[in-house]
């Protein structure tokens, strides 16, 4: 069976190139459809963490003081993760921070990036948007109490993870729907997707 690592950071803003930094991690080991394992820490990188950004999250300057060093929540984050794929929603910016905070500890990403985000848009496409959220609320998932911390958001997309996956096997009739398929599918025009799973079925 493939185990799965489930990412979610918080950061201080957008985008690592205009000097944004995490400041949460979370990561849920999920073996098929059960969790078998978690890593969750803030992590200082010596950023201010701007107001509007404290009142989505929740994270304060304060709680960011108190907290390890970046570098060490990342050392420790790579071994937990280790070269398990990696499943996030809305993976580009998760992806992008990961990669990051990895180059400023001297380690190269070698995870390959499934996005539930993206999965979604092609497997569910007559809801009226995509975010997490309103996935969570239109497939019946169980909601986190906050959303905006890593853990709680790291949560809702491994129920959405495991959704996604049985709803492909019992439509498509496909006994292992992998990782690997997914990454391939989330590239797939929205269109081709009955036939491209199809065809994967028929293989």
């Amino acid at each position: 069976m493939e185990t799965v690592a489930v990412l979610d950071f918080e950061t201080t803003g957008l985008s690592p190139d205009l000097g944004d930094r995490a400041t949460e991690i979370a990561i849920i080991l999920v073996r098929d459809s059960e969790v078998i394992d978690r890593f969750e820490s803030l992590m200082n990188a010596g950023r201010h963490i701007p107001p509007y950004v404290s009142g989505l999250t929740g994270i304060t300057n304060e709680m960011i003081a108190a907290a390890p060093p970046a570098a060490k929540v990342m050392t420790e984050a790579a071994r937990f993760v280790g070269r398990k794929p990696v499943v996030a929603h809305n993976a580009a910016f998760d992806r992008r921070f990961w990669e990051a905070e990895l180059d400023n500890v001297s380690r190269r990403s070698l995870n390959t990036f499934a996005c539930t985000m993206l999965i979604s848009r092609r497997i569910y496409p007559n809801f009226p948007d995509h975010k997490l959220q309103t996935l969570v609320r239109k497939l019946g998932l169980p909601r986190a109490r906050r959303a905006h911390r890593a853990m709680a958001d790291a949560e809702m997309t491994s129920h959405l993870w495991t959704k996604i996956r049985k709803d492909i096997a019992n439509n498509y009739g496909l006994p292992n729907v992998d990782h690997q398929l997914l990454v391939n599918l989330q590239e797939v025009v929205r269109a081709h997707v009955p036939r491209f799973l199809r065809d994967r079925c028929a293989q």
